[in-house]
């Protein structure tokens, strides 16, 4: 990281040194011709008007003006050097650096001494403000470079954290109130450790769920094959109570597997029929109403008459399907489970609605969670995985299923399904 720091550092700088270069050398370019000939009419009028107060007013006059040109802090190097007599001003020429004056009949040559400043000493008090700018710009580069470097620090030191599994890395924190794009991908990255950290939770649960209801029909089987070993003459009965663990088993893997290809929705591995699945939903209600018989419960539907949509009809099905038989199995006997279908924007809605005696409103959300049993529930029956089931189905095909409790004390599931495919 120090490796970026410096090179983001370097190319702000340099850009910056190159800017204040360049004005440099375009202020130098214009400016000196202008400064040269102020400079030259300045020397030009302290020649002339120390000539000609020398020559009016003596020797001591001229001596006192250039004393007072001095502490005027212009640095303009005039000379009065006796020549000899006024006569001999006549035969010594003037040019644009030397004037001749007659002072008491003495003549004085009057001129500009050659500057003893070097270059550098004339270019230096030009040149000491566009060093303090290149100071500034790498003061500015420096600060910049380590507000930008820092953050993407952090980002690397969660990603290093997430790669070695430590999954409770937070880091939006260490960046502060910056409102950037950086500052948005920190928290996307914390995001997505959270998510990752409840994914982890899940799985363990998921796999303390697996092993504990493959536990319940092992052991079963083991005790039946004990049972024979001890007492061959209850094969019969044995192989058919071995059978029976044996279809649990095969039952509760098949949903576990069912449940693990919905959650893949990046590659659906379901096809999509065209079909009228409230023709599916009656003939569920058809033949949950059956069976529902002998506990005097009375299966019944009401609502539209056909709803045509791309879907998996087995999927559709068994998410139907698990919410009636679980409203049968929860509901008090002799009475009522109400399926209702209504069609909103485009969209099916179906509603299953028991006379039991519902379930906590802090549970509405959790029985959805894989092998999740509410904790009202007089009886366990299956897996705790048809209502998991039932909204990876529909989330699936674009909808929804969501419980809530009705006024009278049940519990009803809506099922919403689109009239198109989710990815259309």
């Amino acid at each position: 990281m120090r490796r970026l720091f410096w090179k983001f550092f370097s190319v702000v700088w340099l850009a910056m040194a190159g800017s204040i270069a360049l004005l440099f050398a375009i202020s130098t370019l214009f400016q000196s011709p202008f400064e040269e000939e102020v400079a030259n009419r300045e020397q030009t009028l302290a020649l002339e008007t120390t000539a000609q107060v020398l020559q009016s007013q003596g020797l001591d006059a001229a001596t006192n003006l250039m004393a007072a040109m001095q502490r005027t802090g212009r640095n303009i190097p005039i000379s009065v050097t006796p020549i000899g007599l006024a006569i001999d001003c006549v035969s010594i020429a003037a040019d644009d650096l030397v004037r001749n004056a007659v002072s008491n009949g003495d003549c004085y040559r009057v001129q500009i001494a050659a500057s003893a400043q070097s270059a550098i000493s004339r270019v230096w008090p030009r040149t000491v403000p566009w060093l303090a700018a290149l100071l500034a710009a790498a003061a500015a580069a420096y600060w910049l470079a380590r507000y930008f470097i820092t953050p993407v620090e952090q980002l690397r030191y969660g990603l290093r954290a997430l790669a070695n599994g430590q999954l409770d890395v937070r880091i939006a924190h260490t960046i502060g109130s910056k409102r950037d794009e950086i500052t948005s991908l920190a928290h996307d990255l914390d995001i997505t450790a959270t998510r990752l950290q409840e994914l982890q939770v899940a799985q363990r649960q998921l796999f303390h769920d697996v092993s504990h209801e493959l536990r319940s029909p092992l052991s079963r089987l083991q005790a039946a094959i004990g049972v024979l070993q001890q007492n061959p003459a209850r094969l019969t009965a044995m192989v058919e109570r071995m059978g029976r663990e044996v279809e649990r088993l095969d039952e509760l893997v098949g949903e576990i597997l069912t449940l693990a290809r919905l959650s893949e929705r990046s590659s659906p591995r379901f096809e999509r029929q065209t079909l009228d699945v409230v023709d599916l939903a009656r003939e569920i209600v058809e033949d949950a109403g059956f069976e529902a018989q002998a506990r005097g419960i009375i299966v019944q539907y009401k609502g539209v008459d056909s709803f045509i949509a791309s879907v998996n009809g087995e999927l559709i099905y068994r998410a139907i399907e698990n919410v009636i038989r679980n409203a049968i199995t929860h509901t008090e006997a002799g009475t009522l489970v109400l399926v209702t279908a209504e069609i909103h924007d485009q969209q099916l809605l179906l509603s299953i609605e028991d006379e039991g005696f519902g379930v906590p409103e802090a549970e509405l959300e959790t029985i959805f969670q894989p092998f999740s049993q509410s904790l009202t529930a007089t009886t366990r029956a299956g897996f705790g995985l048809g209502l998991a089931i039932t909204r990876r189905a529909a989330e699936w095909h674009g909808g929804s299923a969501t419980a809530t409790n009705t006024a009278t004390g049940g519990l009803r599931v809506d099922i919403t399904i689109p009239g198109h495919p989710a990815d259309e």
